[in-house]
């Protein structure tokens, strides 16, 4: 029998992958071939997909990305024997692409059959929850704030001091939360987490529950995702079969189990505070702060919220502590999955060490431009991010030297574009996504975002540049530091960050023309 995997990721099915696995079914039946066809995860190599790979005694042997109506005269062309193809990209695992990464919550994504406990556990899964189990909570909990594991979601806040938060707050029930509200432009990393390797969320949950007393966990998933919906409610049902969740995980006297919700597709849902909203029923609108949702959260009890990404890293750091703490760049531990997007050549996933340069990252890994052009900026951690030019390609990515030069990582979107970007209509787009997304809870940002738009339109029209470049600025600055969340909060950094890079775009001289 010849083994043949193919990605269920949503990468690879809006490319054709469900047709293309039914045509090599019908194929391989009309041939009389032996072929078991395995969906997996996206390897993250978004280009190629939907990237076919079949096993051979050499390995796995790549071949994309594959069009739906091809799949004859690759059976033709002896595909199922390794043979050299056109779209033939060699062994999977020595792709340039991946063999540069550090992977380590992405280790299993492309690798094994999502579904399958079984291979989860074949490759390194459930040994963090084991070990966790035979702990005492307290333990598991300085080992997560030892290894400097942040949240991944955007704030960058340690994981560990929020779980001790939890463990060491009197309740009769806690609660974990997977922020899984994955709605940052140019992101995608919760997605294939939760389509490639779903029981890693459902491994880090546990051993968060184990290590704060929380015996119910919620995975709150935007709606816009239905892939990750059906393989993570399965994969969720097949842990609780296996015994790793339930009244006694693992076969230990701790009890855990996760139910999966399904949100609206609110933006302002990704904020903690509106999700728990969300979750309990109400309209998502922001809370006010404290107190915080360690000390009175889902349903008034203590709850640990962190994202996606986070709690999956959590299986890696327990099964090695020592070796996830010696990666990274100063304060930020670990890796970081790097989505990679835009107007860019090779974009996708690519996970590393917290450290690499943002121009290493555009240039080296991501190719450039698509176009061919120029790059002219980059905007890092979704659309409340910051515009970098070229001549910040030398920060480091790390937490705090993008916030030295008022950027931030966010959960890691890293959008390009070409020097074809009008700056001044980027700024526009920052306030109107505001405008569109705004809870209507605080006053700074649901009015500020709509009268910064305005502002922008008549710039952008040539009225009075002066004077509404000035009603901008000073917009922003009520909105950063009176917003009630993130939202309005962040929406300064896309808009300055472009008036300060770009000025040419806003009708002013260039900085270096300015400084003579």
């Amino acid at each position: 029998m010849t083994r043949v995997f193919l990605p269920l990721d949503t990468f690879a099915v809006a490319c054709g992958a469900d047709e293309i696995a039914e045509e090599l079914t019908r194929e391989a039946g009309a041939r009389g071939l032996d072929v078991e066809i395995v969906r997996t995860g996206s390897r993250g190599m978004a280009w190629l997909e939907p990237l076919l790979e079949v096993e051979t005694g050499e390995g796995r042997i790549g071949y994309g990305p594959v069009e739906p109506g091809e799949i004859a005269a690759l059976l033709d062309a002896g595909v199922l024997d390794g043979a050299a193809h056109e779209r033939g990209i060699g062994r999977v695992e020595e792709h340039p692409f991946l063999q540069g990464q550090t992977r380590l919550t992405f280790a299993r994504c492309g690798v094994i059959d999502p579904l399958s406990l079984d291979s989860y556990r074949a490759h390194g899964g459930l040994a963090g929850l084991e070990r966790a189990a035979q702990m005492e909570p307290l333990a598991v909990v300085a080992e997560i704030t030892d290894s400097g594991l942040r949240g991944r979601g955007g704030a960058g806040f340690p994981t560990g001091i929020k779980w001790k938060t939890v463990a060491e707050a009197s309740a009769d029930r806690k609660y974990i939360v997977a922020n899984a509200d994955e709605g940052d432009s140019g992101t995608f990393a919760d997605r294939m987490i939760m389509e490639g390797d779903p029981f890693a969320l459902i491994e880090g949950m546990a051993i968060a529950g184990l290590a704060t007393g929380a015996t119910k966990g919620f995975v709150y998933l935007r709606s816009e995702y239905p892939v990750a919906i059906r393989v993570l409610t399965e994969a969720v049902e097949r842990a609780r079969a296996g015994g790793v969740l339930g009244p006694s995980v693992l076969g230990s006297p701790h009890a855990f189990d996760i139910e999966v919700r399904v949100g609206a597709g609110a933006y302002v849902c990704g904020e903690e505070t509106s999700l728990l909203e969300s979750l309990e029923g109400r309209r998502g609108q922001v809370r006010a702060k404290p107190p915080l949702p360690a000390i009175k959260g889902l349903f008034g009890r203590p709850t640990v919220i962190n994202n996606v990404v986070t709690l999956a890293s959590v299986p890696a750091v327990m099964a090695d502590v020592g070796r996830y703490k010696s990666l990274g760049f100063g304060r930020s531990r670990g890796t970081m999955p790097l989505q990679i997007a835009g107007n860019v050549r090779y974009g996708g996933l690519y996970e590393a060490p917290f450290g690499i340069t943002l121009g290493q990252i555009v240039d080296r890994i991501g190719g450039g431009t698509a176009s061919g052009r120029p790059v002219k900026a980059v905007q890092v951690g979704g659309p409340l991010g910051a515009y970098f030019p070229r001549e910040l390609f030398d920060t480091p990515f790390d937490y705090e030297s993008f916030a030295g030069r008022d950027g931030l990582i966010g959960h890691a979107g890293i959008v390009v574009f070409d020097d074809t970007a009008d700056m001044a209509r980027q700024a526009r787009f920052a306030f109107e996504f505001c405008a569109v997304e705004s809870c209507g809870k605080c006053t700074p940002c649901r009015v500020g975002a709509v009268r910064g738009r305005e502002a922008m339109d008549k710039l952008i029209a040539g009225e009075r540049p002066a004077a509404n470049l000035e009603l901008v600025e000073d917009l922003c600055n009520t909105m950063k530091f009176g917003s009630l969340c993130a939202l309005g909060g962040f929406t300064p950094y896309p808009v300055m960050s472009a008036i300060t890079h770009f000025p040419e775009d806003f009708g002013r001289p260039p900085m270096s023309e300015a400084a003579e």
